[in-house]
């Protein structure tokens, strides 16, 4: 009999244990990232900082999840979480263009949504009173790569290695139909046309943001041009990465090379910046991006006043871009230490 009631009341422990983990559970704030792709190093940079961020505050869950470049997984994937009673969203869409599924969801829940880093249109982002956006405005990553380019051909006139008056460029682009892709490279081109450096475009490649996708892409373009390209932009480090790849892989001696340019300032970036293959780069400041999301999420999720974020129309926090080159770069190396 003392056997049955110590067993008894070993499970009455194990159930009011349970019930207390469950409540407690129940009392923290819980927030959802979804972001579009794991194989993107400047986005994993950006979420694992905020995961950190949040971490460390008390009474918080934090669930982070990859999309795997699927709009309907990602959907799926903001679904479950509001099932499961998160507080707030942060989504990194995979698809800008198909937001409407999500924030539907969100407003029958009322639940709170930041996007970040692939910008919504702003109708969609206006569409409900609860939806935020954080990032940085790509006009202005561009002007700055086109700056980097134009001082550094002025003051390295060998850069036109044909002397012909004219710099022959490719461009290595993210994805098709993207908006920071497409404001990336007009922009940029611009601003070199601007400052009064004539540009002949020798042809483009979609890369989609991939460092393989890049390499293969060069290559290709390698083999039809050869030296002849003096210059490569690149929409992100990544596909720059995967140029400079190609240029050695093929063999080509360095001082034949291009000058190549990407932006984003990731890690891997700042090295090639650093090691002198890349002329420079745009730094896109995830660390600010990452504590503005999780100082917004966590004052969202305890409804408290957002005055002193100072939102641009109320939804928008834009951290501004830097420009990276072999003068400063260590200053940068130092930051993601």
């Amino acid at each position: 009999m003392r056997k049955v009631l110590c067993g008894l009341l070993t499970v009455m422990l194990f159930l009011t244990g349970c019930k207390e983990k469950i409540i407690e559970e129940k009392q923290k704030i819980r927030i959802g990232i979804s972001y579009y792709d794991s194989y993107d190093p400047f986005i994993m940079e950006l979420s694992s900082r905020i995961e950190k961020q949040l971490n460390e505050c008390e009474n918080v869950i934090v669930k982070s999840v990859d999309s795997e470049k699927s709009q309907s997984t990602q959907n799926r994937q903001v679904s479950d979480m509001l099932s499961d009673s998160y507080d707030v969203i942060c989504v990194n869409l995979v698809d800008r263009t198909a937001p409407k599924k999500i924030i539907s969801m969100a407003e029958d829940s009322n639940v709170p949504v930041i996007f970040f880093n692939r910008e919504l249109v702003s109708q969609d982002l206006e569409s409900w009173t609860r939806l935020y956006y954080v990032g940085a405005d790509a006009g202005e990553s561009g002007k700055m790569q086109g700056e980097i380019v134009s001082d550094y051909i002025k003051e390295h006139p060998e850069v036109d290695k044909n002397q012909d008056g004219k710099i022959q460029y490719i461009i290595l682009e993210g994805e098709t139909g993207h908006q920071d892709a497409i404001v990336r490279t007009d922009v940029s081109i611009q601003t070199i046309s601007d400052a009064g450096i004539v540009l002949d475009k020798l042809s483009f490649a979609i890369a989609n943001w991939n460092r393989s996708q890049a390499c293969t892409k060069t290559k290709q373009l390698l083999s039809k041009f050869n030296t002849n390209i003096e210059l490569i932009l690149a929409n992100n480090d990544e596909m720059a990465i995967g140029a400079i790849q190609a240029l050695t892989e093929t063999g080509i001696a360095k001082e034949q090379w291009p000058i190549v340019i990407g932006i984003d300032g990731t890690e891997d970036g700042l090295e090639q910046v650093k090691e002198g293959n890349m002329i420079g780069t745009v730094y896109n400041d995830g660390i600010k991006q990452a504590d503005a999301i999780a100082d917004l999420s966590i004052a969202l999720a305890k409804n408290e006043s957002l005055d002193s974020f100072n939102l641009k129309n109320g939804r928008y926090i834009r951290s501004p871009y830097q420009k990276v080159t072999i003068e400063n770069v260590d200053d940068y190396l130092k930051l993601l230490q």
